[in-house]
């Protein structure tokens, strides 16, 4: 067989310098003349390890991360002209115990599965890992729509955009309804970390959205579809309209596909500006039709009267990336994974004080442990794992001592969190929950569109209690009001955003009420993170009088002489933390 190099090109990658790995591979290719066949695919989850450099050869497949142009020069010569692979960079393969072969034998990848094992500009590629069997399989066997729809209600697939709602029952309201005009929605421009999946997808695995719509237009008799992405994924957004046109080249896409007499049926791609609440149904509708993205009242329902006034049906990229794969493999196989009431998979974004962070696909009912220390390797620095925020900048935090949570919807919403769109954000020692706290309500805040008062100026409110409390400022009664106002926003605002915005707030008042009361009480951060509630002090018997400190000191607030014990002036410390941070013989402490 050809040996083949593969380098990983999603915007991670690309990020940590892949494209400078790329250019390097082919230029030495060029330039020594070597036989192997150089291609491109995307992230394959592995963000921790970017560049990824993937070789196939006649002794098999391997994984090679942290691959810049240096080391691409090196591997070349040892890997391809010497025929001896670099054991010690290679991340995972199936010859040997790798590194981080436990990431990837720990998942199940359905909405994930052509991620990064696929050149995602090639529908020849794509169809040849199934790519547009699902929707053949319709057209040869004469499958109705009511069937299509039956068979994703059997499946048992919610909604992956964090409401959780059965994406068969949606379908069938909508087909349901006999409006010769109806559309069908892609929606991925969700604002929280879970849409660095969407992003991921769509620059991995762009046809197979494609086909999830098109499967999703049979089965509600749509006759118009449309992806809303944000403008500020550009990578995304080439690679879609790339697939758009070879869908249109090769009749899955137009008038009477593949031969299904009246079904007609195309795509295009409506630009956002990236605005969170069009996260929202209805506030995402109104963008489309050009007006500003504001939540509508409902009902009516998207379903009955949705884009232009026609029945809509609006699904996100992970759902519409599980549909091919369930219609070729059938209800059944889906419904094996999973829990009771959440089946199949859930593709969830690690970010935060972890090792691996990237892409993981799970199945429904894996525990939150499980997912953050064998999956996510566990927490920098060996740390002690504190919290984890679930469900992007609305979502909760949830405690070390409830990390063996399943996730599916009903036992992550009975912690006060939710599961968004599969954001995962964890937090170590170091964090302070009321920072955090006020850190994603200032994001919420200021992507309120203003329509609802207590959304608009209920979470300003909210943010300034917060920012006092950690200033030092806090009054006793503070925590009642925010609880109130919680409660109020969350009961009185139109969308989404409104009624899930105070979850942080709410969750960190409930399990970690302490850090609160210290702030409030003591004027202390237990966390050390609050820089108003800090004090710097010289440790006497640490001091050497080396005078670093005094030197960076930028407010002149630390007297002493060389080889003396030196004394900070705390009515001049305006607590940068310049001293802590040069000294060399821990000599500061920080109280």
């Amino acid at each position: 067989m050809q040996t083949t190099v593969t380098v990983g090109l999603g915007s991670c990658g690309i990020a940590a310098g892949a494209n400078k790995t790329y250019e390097k591979i082919k230029a030495l290719q060029l330039a020594e003349g070597l036989d192997f066949r150089l291609k491109k695919t995307s992230c394959v989850g592995m963000c921790y390890r970017e560049p990824l450099v993937e070789i196939t050869d006649d002794s098999g497949t391997y994984l090679y991360g942290e691959i810049d142009e240096n080391r691409a020069i090196e591997l070349l010569d040892k890997h391809i002209n010497q025929s001896s692979p670099v054991r010690e960079w290679v991340v995972q393969t199936d010859l040997f115990d790798a590194s981080d072969n436990d990431f990837a034998r720990s998942q199940v990848k359905i909405a994930l599965r052509n991620c990064g094992f696929m050149d995602p500009e090639s529908i020849e590629e794509y169809q040849a890992r199934n790519g547009y069997n699902a929707i053949r399989k319709i057209a040869e066997e004469k499958i109705t729509a009511v069937d299509v729809i039956q068979t994703i209600l059997a499946s048992g697939l919610r909604g992956r955009g964090g409401g959780g709602f059965p994406t068969g029952m949606k379908w069938k309201l909508a087909n349901n309804n006999k409006s010769p005009e109806k559309y069908i929605i892609c929606n991925a421009d969700e604002g929280d970390p879970g849409a660095f999946m969407d992003r991921s997808v769509l620059e991995g695995d762009p046809h197979s959205i494609l086909e999830g719509m098109i499967i999703g237009a049979y089965a509600i008799e749509a006759n118009g579809g449309v992806i809303y992405c944000r403008a500020e994924y550009p990578l995304a957004i080439k690679r879609l309209n790339i697939a758009i046109d070879q869908a249109r080249a090769n009749g899955f896409l137009g008038k009477n596909i593949l031969g299904i007499e009246g079904f007609n049926f195309d795509i295009y791609i409506k630009e956002g500006a990236g605005a969170f609440v069009c996260g929202e149904e209805t506030a995402l509708i109104a963008s489309i039709e050009g007006e500003r993205g504001m939540p509508r009242r409902r009902p009516p329902f998207p379903a009955q009267s949705g884009l232009w006034r026609k029945p809509t049906n609006i699904n996100n990229v992970e759902t519409f990336a599980n549909i091919p794969w369930i219609i070729t493999n059938g209800a059944a196989a889906y419904a094996a994974y999973g829990t009771e009431k959440s089946k199949g998979t859930k593709v969830f974004a690690l970010a935060g004080k972890i090792k691996r962070s990237g892409l993981v696909e799970v199945p429904m009912g894996s525990t939150i442990r499980d997912i953050i220390f064998k999956l996510g390797g566990g927490i920098q620095n060996d740390k002690k794992f504190k919290a984890v925020q679930l469900g992007g900048p609305s979502g909760g935090c949830i405690p070390e001592y409830l990390a063996d949570t399943i996730v599916d919807y009903d036992s992550v919403n009975a912690t006060g969190a939710i599961m968004g769109s599969g954001g995962m954000v964890v937090m170590d020692e170091t964090t302070c929950m009321v920072n955090i706290a006020a850190f994603f309500l200032d994001f919420t805040q200021k992507e309120s569109c203003g329509k609802c008062t207590f959304c608009r100026i209920g979470t300003k409110r909210m943010l300034e209690i917060l920012t006092r409390i950690t200033e030092g400022k806090g009054v006793e009664n503070d925590l009642q009001t925010l609880e109130e106002l919680s409660y109020q926003i969350k009961d009185n605002s139109l969308c989404g955003l409104g009624q899930t915005a105070p979850n942080p707030v709410l969750t960190t008042l409930k399990y970690f009420r302490d850090e609160y009361e210290a702030h409030i009480n003591h004027k202390k951060c237990p966390a050390k993170v609050c820089k108003p509630l800090l004090t710097y002090r010289v440790v006497d018997d640490a001091c050497t009088g080396c005078m670093v400190c005094a030197k960076n000191c930028p407010a002149n607030a630390i007297d002493g002489e060389r080889k003396k014990i030196h004394f900070i002036r705390q009515e001049d410390c305006i607590k940068c933390g310049d001293c802590f941070t040069k000294c060399k013989f821990n000599a500061i402490e920080v109280i």
